[in-house]
C-alpha cells in the first residue's frame, strides 16, 4: 500500500515544481535555456539559489526534467485516447482532439521543447529525440494490435508510426499560435490534423513491405 505523501514530501514537491515553473516562464520570450542562469531561476521561484542544488544537481538536469515533463503527460493521455474499441474515424478524432487540447493547456512546455529541438543544449535535443522515438515506439507497438496491421512487419509499423509522429509534432507550432477565444479555429485544425492522419492510414492499406 502507497503511503500518502508527508508535509515534508509535499512541500519538497511543490518547490520543484515552483523551479520548473519559473524556469517556463522566463523562456516565455525568445531567451533560450542555455542564457537562463540558475540565479534567475530560483529568484523567479522566490527561493535562495542553495535551495536549487535539493532538487537538481544542475540547470542541465533541470533542462531534462522539463523534457520529462513534456512527453510524460503527453504519452499518458494519448495511450489513454487509444484504449477501447472505437472505428478507426473515431479513434482518429478523438487522438487528435486529446493532443491538440494538451498542447494548447500545456502551451509552455510545448514552447519550450520547439525552441530547444531546434537549436538547444545537445543534453537536450538528444532527450527530445529519445522522447520522441519511445513515442514512437508506443504508438507502433499500438497500431500492431490492429486486424489489418497485425500481420506487418516491426520495421513497417515503426515506419508508419514515425509518420503520424512526425505530423502531429509538424502541427505544434500551428496550434500553439491559434489564437484564443476562437473555437472554430481550434475546431478547424483538428479536421486538418485529422485527415492528414486518415490520409496516412489510407495508404497504409497499399503497402507492400
Amino acid at each position: 500500500m502507497v503511503q500518502p505523501a508527508g508535509p515534508r514530501e509535499e512541500k519538497k514537491q511543490k518547490t520543484r515544481q515552483g523551479l520548473l515553473d519559473a524556469a517556463l516562464k522566463l523562456l516565455e520570450g525568445e531567451q533560450s535555456f542555455a542564457s537562463l542562469s540558475l540565479r534567475e531561476v530560483t529568484r523567479e521561484a522566490g527561493i535562495v539559489p542553495t535551495a536549487f542544488y535539493r532538487h537538481f544537481r544542475d540547470m542541465d538536469e533541470l533542462g531534462l526534467a522539463l523534457v520529462d515533463e513534456s512527453f510524460h503527460t503527453l504519452r499518458q493521455m494519448m495511450r489513454a485516447a487509444r484504449t477501447g474499441t472505437f472505428p478507426t474515424e473515431q479513434l482518429v478524432r478523438r487522438s487528435v482532439e486529446a493532443f491538440v487540447a494538451h498542447v494548447r493547456a500545456n502551451d509552455r512546455y510545448f514552447q519550450f521543447v520547439l525552441r530547444e529541438r531546434a537549436g538547444g543544449r545537445i543534453a537536450l535535443r538528444n532527450a527530445i529525440r529519445t522522447e520522441i522515438r519511445l513515442f514512437i515506439s508506443e504508438l507502433a507497438t499500438d497500431l500492431g494490435r490492429f486486424p489489418a496491421l497485425n500481420t506487418w512487419q516491426t520495421d513497417d509499423l515503426r515506419m508508419m508510426a514515425g509518420l503520424i509522429v512526425s505530423t502531429m509534432v509538424n502541427a505544434v507550432m500551428d496550434i500553439l499560435d491559434l489564437p484564443s477565444g476562437r473555437p472554430e479555429d481550434e475546431q478547424q485544425m483538428v479536421k486538418v490534423l485529422e485527415k492528414q492522419l486518415r490520409l496516412i492510414l489510407l495508404g497504409s492499406t497499399q503497402w507492400k513491405s
